[in-house]
């Protein structure tokens, strides 16, 4: 007990001084509250925190659209014909083409539309026997864990080249096309906050 006094009085300003004015005594306890904030949300990081993920599917395909569409090599193939529409687009209206080379460009845009937010989603998703299963997810501040009856996956967060979140998951990226999808909805926001800044600090 005397040692978690000690490491709490670390984020604590004391100032002897004016202890008698209102004001002082005020913002004096607004700082031991935040300093408290602060020392339950390290002293969380320090524990295993635990909880049982499931994955929904239109959540997980909505992720993996998220995921193909920051491939770079998606990005780039998406632009390459974007800019193909448009030129052709400003072309056909000053008449200086025909009409099939737009509808070519238009046609191109769907079909990559098509593929890239719909059937590789699907694709991936029937294929990838880990959406099926229930996982236990845990982290602390040095590592996280994935495991079930199905298997289990550890890695430190030294080994996460990048990160982002979209709605309902963080991605985990430990290379251009290893990575993990860990849902949002069973985690409490505070815990996911908690993990927001570990991986900041990362």
């Amino acid at each position: 007990m005397k040692q978690i006094a000690t490491q709490y009085s670390q984020f604590v300003f004391f100032e002897p001084l004016f202890t008698g004015s209102f004001c002082i005594f005020l913002s004096f306890l607004q700082a031991q509250t935040f300093a408290a904030c602060i020392f339950v949300a390290i002293e969380k990081i320090k524990l295993k925190m635990a909880y049982t993920i499931q994955y929904k599917k239109a959540q997980v395909l909505q992720a993996l659209r998220y995921h193909f569409m920051k491939q770079s090599e998606i990005k780039t193939l998406m632009i390459v014909v974007n800019v193909y529409a448009i030129a052709t687009g400003v072309l056909l209206f000053l008449k200086k083409i025909r009409p099939e080379l737009f509808l070519l460009g238009s046609i191109l845009w769907i079909i990559l539309l098509l593929l890239f937010w719909f059937a590789m989603p699907a694709l991936f998703y029937k294929k990838a026997a880990l959406f099926q299963q229930d996982w236990n997810f845990s982290f602390t501040q040095a590592e996280a864990n994935l495991y079930s009856n199905f298997g289990a996956a550890q890695w430190t967060w030294d080994e996460l080249t990048h990160y982002f979140e979209s709605p309902y998951f963080f991605h985990f990226y430990f290379g251009p096309k290893t990575f993990f999808l860990i849902p949002k909805e069973n985690i409490p926001f505070e815990d996911q906050q908690v993990l927001r800044t570990l991986l900041k600090d990362k």
